[in-house]
C-alpha cells in the first residue's frame, strides 16, 4: 500500500460505489487505519491508495470510522476556516473553508446503513475525504491567490507523480 500523490490520475477520478461489503473489502477497511496512522493522517480515502472506489477511513479523534458509500445528506449555513493538509498533497498547508455541520449517510463494515450529524473537526475530517472520493483534493477549494502561492510546490509534486505513473 502507498499513498498516491497530486497529479496521479487516480485522485481526479470520481470513484464509483462499493457494490457490497465483501470480507476483502472489510480487511482493506481493517489495514487502512493503520496505515493512515502511520503516515500522521486522520483519513485516509480509497483513491490515495489507487482504488477509485467509494469508501475511506478516518479518526477524528472521537472514534474511527469506516466509510462505505458516503452521502452528505445535508449542511449546515454556519461555515469555518481552518488549516487543512493531506498525505496525497505533502508538506503543503491552507486554510479550507467548510460547513461546521452535516448530515451524513454511509455504510460501515458491517454493512449497516448509519445516519449521524457530525460536527467541527469530525465534519471536516469527513467532508475532506469525501471530496477524495469525487476527484476533488483540498487544494481544489483554496482561494486563486493561495492556490498562485503553492503553484510550484504543486508543479513539482505533479511532475513527480508524472515519473511514477511512467515506470508502472
Amino acid at each position: 500500500m502507498r499513498v498516491y500523490i497530486y497529479g496521479e490520475t487516480v485522485l481526479a477520478d470520481v470513484a464509483v460505489p462499493v457494490e457490497s461489503v465483501t470480507p476483502e473489502l472489510c480487511t482493506l477497511l481493517d489495514e487502512m487505519v493503520p496505515f493512515m496512522r502511520g503516515n500522521h493522517g486522520v483519513g485516509l480515502a480509497a483513491p490515495q491508495i489507487g482504488i477509485s472506489q467509494r469508501f475511506f477511513v478516518m479518526d477524528a479523534g472521537d472514534k474511527v470510522r469506516k466509510v462505505i458509500n458516503p452521502e452528505i445528506l445535508s449542511s449546515g449555513n454556519s461555515v469555518a476556516e481552518m488549516e487543512e493538509g493531506c498525505l496525497s498533497v505533502p508538506g503543503i498547508h491552507k486554510k479550507v473553508r467548510r460547513p461546521k455541520r452535516i448530515a451524513v449517510r454511509y455504510l460501515n463494515e458491517a454493512g449497516e446503513t448509519v445516519e449521524e450529524e457530525l460536527k467541527d473537526y469530525p465534519a471536516r475530517v469527513f467532508q475532506h475525504e469525501f471530496d477524495h472520493l469525487d476527484g476533488m483534493l483540498f487544494v481544489d477549494r483554496i482561494t486563486p491567490i493561495a492556490r498562485k502561492l503553492i503553484s510550484r510546490d504543486l508543479e513539482r509534486l505533479a511532475a513527480e507523480a508524472a515519473r511514477r505513473e511512467g515506470t508502472q
